[in-house]
């Protein structure tokens, strides 16, 4: 059986005499059941430098916290690598942040003069990440995470795309099952940090899948973390990734093991969600609590920080890749902190959690807490360089070799409009793979703006020469391999669609399918929920949509499976399994994309947006 994550570190950072262990023996032998070592308990590593105070009635402790970094080892491209910061005047200052050189050096300078420090993770470490670690299953990201002493994480949805068992492996370890280990001599180590997914159980046992919650403890300091993921895990993940699984509700969840923890003694309480929200300003320094608490942030966040118990002290957020610090009020009108840093290791969290070692609480009125940019103006961290040179070496074959040429770049990602210009280039080059009718006989194509993780960008990344796109670009924009199915769709379906983009559980905010070229239609933003579809607008090919007619429609696999909110695509039929998503943008790019007439970015002017 390979060795926990917490008897890894012990053994790695801990030396611990034949005193210390009976003792240790004898503590967890009068714990109750389900106590700490029940559940795992944690002990930090700690700061490194400054003062060890261990008679004061209080004490400071540091959390640094991240979310959303899916697997982003070097510094994303594009505007997906830039954060915005607000300056003093109130203007915007665009500012390159990201990569794990920088990510770990500025965790570790920010580190010093703390001893009692503690890292922790909301989710999508792992997942929708670009090739240097998507093609090694994501182990250069895990032992990244390991080298960079991450303490404890929650599951988000993306560590489910590749179902319950690779999970597992990334906290056990082992080499992947098909394809095996990738180094000679070397086997996958998994994960030295715990992974947690209170609200996620085993349809048959009822059980968590992973460990609930983690106590983190330091010379009689001691914080449970208890980590989640939201509820719609199903809705946003493939069926094949949650197959076997329950998620539950987020709130119940919380509340659960917040009294569990309370029982066992352990007052101080910070749970790590992945779920969010959506702050009123886009700056990585926007402090949400104006004109009062929590009045500049809305989303899903919002309603489970007010229900969840006053046991809990402070959240750690995620999977709307968003950055803010709000003190959202408690049931009892509290002030509580909820956090979240952006995505892509763009941006950490320095939170001040004053611990009172007589009531074993977190003093609430004495939290602080700020977001901070990983800058790219600091020294890399040396073995972070080192690690991504040496995964880089084997990956170069597959990831430098040119698939196409762009004439400027093709925003996806960072679109700052509903429907992007590479999203139009996707859902073209998805109906260009499924028309012919020995494909599927494709009419027109849906894409998810989800599935789209990246840019397109013109200036070269290595020595591949500016406006070339490399297999390694092409696949950090689609990695998921989701493969394109072409089905039936009735018109008054797709109307239902297309509405569902703004209703339901996409009614807060809006999940806008990118379409392919011949379908137009209008959204009028200033109405509310189905409403904003304007209905006589939609039209194919200049030709009105006609609610009786059956259309073929490719989506990739996910969206077909009713992802991402759209439940009316469970319902098509006659469904034709084609290519993959990423195969049909390679070939969409070998057609269209050459040296001597390379691909220019499209108007993004299928969608008409009235606000």
């Amino acid at each position: 059986m390979a060795a926990t994550p917490q008897r890894r570190r012990t053994a790695s950072r801990l030396t611990l005499g034949a005193t210390a262990l009976a003792v240790a023996a004898l503590t967890a032998a009068a714990l109750p059941a389900g106590a700490d070592t029940g559940h795992g308990s944690h002990r930090g590593h700690g700061g490194d430098g400054g003062s060890d105070s261990r008679t004061g009635r209080t004490v400071d402790v540091q959390l640094l916290s991240f979310n959303d970094f899916h697997g982003n080892l070097e510094p994303p491209q594009g505007s997906s690598g830039t954060v915005e910061e607000l300056q003093p005047d109130g203007t915007k200052k665009t500012v390159p942040a990201g990569g794990i050189e920088y990510l770990a050096q500025s965790l570790r300078t920010a580190r010093k003069g703390h001893p009692y420090s503690v890292t922790a993770a909301a989710g999508d470490l792992v997942g929708g990440s670009p090739l240097l670690s998507g093609l090694f299953h994501d182990e250069p990201t895990i032992e990244a995470l390991n080298k960079l002493k991450l303490d404890v994480t929650s599951v988000g949805n993306h560590e489910f795309d590749e179902g319950r068992a690779e999970l597992q492996r990334m906290q056990d370890g082992g080499c992947h099952p098909k394809d095996g280990c990738y180094e000679k001599g070397k086997k996958f180590p998994g994960a030295d940090f715990p992974y947690l997914a209170a609200n996620v159980t085993d349809e048959k046992t009822d059980k968590p899948i992973l460990k609930p919650y983690t106590v983190w403890k330091k010379n009689g300091v001691k914080i449970g973390f208890i980590g989640l993921t939201l509820e719609g895990t199903p809705d946003v993940v493939t069926a094949d990734g949650v197959k076997g699984l329950k998620f539950h509700d987020e709130i119940e969840t919380i509340n659960k093991y917040a009294e569990e923890l309370d029982k066992q003694g352990v007052k101080s309480i910070v749970t790590l969600i992945h779920e969010g929200g959506e702050p009123a300003s886009k700056a990585y320094n926007y402090h949400c609590d104006s004109p009062g608490p929590g009045d500049g942030i809305s989303g899903p966040i919002t309603a489970i920080a007010k229900g969840v118990t006053p046991k809990v002290d402070a959240f750690v957020t995620g999977h709307t890749h968003e950055a803010y610090v709000c003190t959202i009020p408690d049931p009892a009108g509290r002030p509580r902190m909820v956090t979240s840093a952006s995505s892509f290791g763009k941006v950490y969290t320095d939170t001040t959690l004053t611990y009172d070692r007589r009531t074993k609480d977190i003093v609430r009125t004495s939290v602080k807490s700020a977001n901070h940019a990983v800058r790219r103006d600091v020294p890399k961290a040396a073995d972070m360089t080192s690690l991504i040179g040496r995964w880089t070496k084997l990956a170069a074959p597959v990831a430098n070799r040119p698939v196409g040429h762009i004439s400027a770049d093709i925003p996806g990602r960072g679109a700052n409009a509903p429907e992007s210009p590479l999203g139009d280039v996707i859902a073209d080059a998805q109906l260009e793979a499924t028309k012919a009718a020995d494909k599927g006989g494709a009419q027109l194509a849906l894409m998810n703006p989800g599935g789209i993780r990246s840019d397109l960008v013109y200036k070269a990344s290595g020595s591949e020469g500016d406006g070339v796109v490399t297999y390694g670009e092409a696949f950090t924009v689609q990695p998921f391999t989701n493969l394109l199915n072409v089905v039936d769709v009735t018109g008054a379906q797709l109307l239902t669609a297309l509405q569902q983009q703004v209703s339901g559980a996409n009614e807060a905010s809006p999940r806008i399918l990118q379409v392919s070229k011949g379908l137009t239609y209008t959204l009028d933003m200033t109405k509310t929920g189905a409403d904003r579809v304007v209905k006589d607008s939609v039209k194919l090919d200049g030709a009105a949509l006609d609610p009786a007619k059956t259309y073929r429609v490719v989506m990739n696999q996910f969206l077909a499976g009713g992802g991402d909110g759209f439940p009316v695509f469970k319902d098509a039929k006659n469904k034709r399994v084609g290519p993959a998503d990423l195969d049909a943008l390679l070939g969409y790019l070998k057609a269209h994309a050459s040296a001597d007439s390379p691909l220019a970015p499209p108007k993004a002017d299928r969608i008409t947006i009235t606000k």
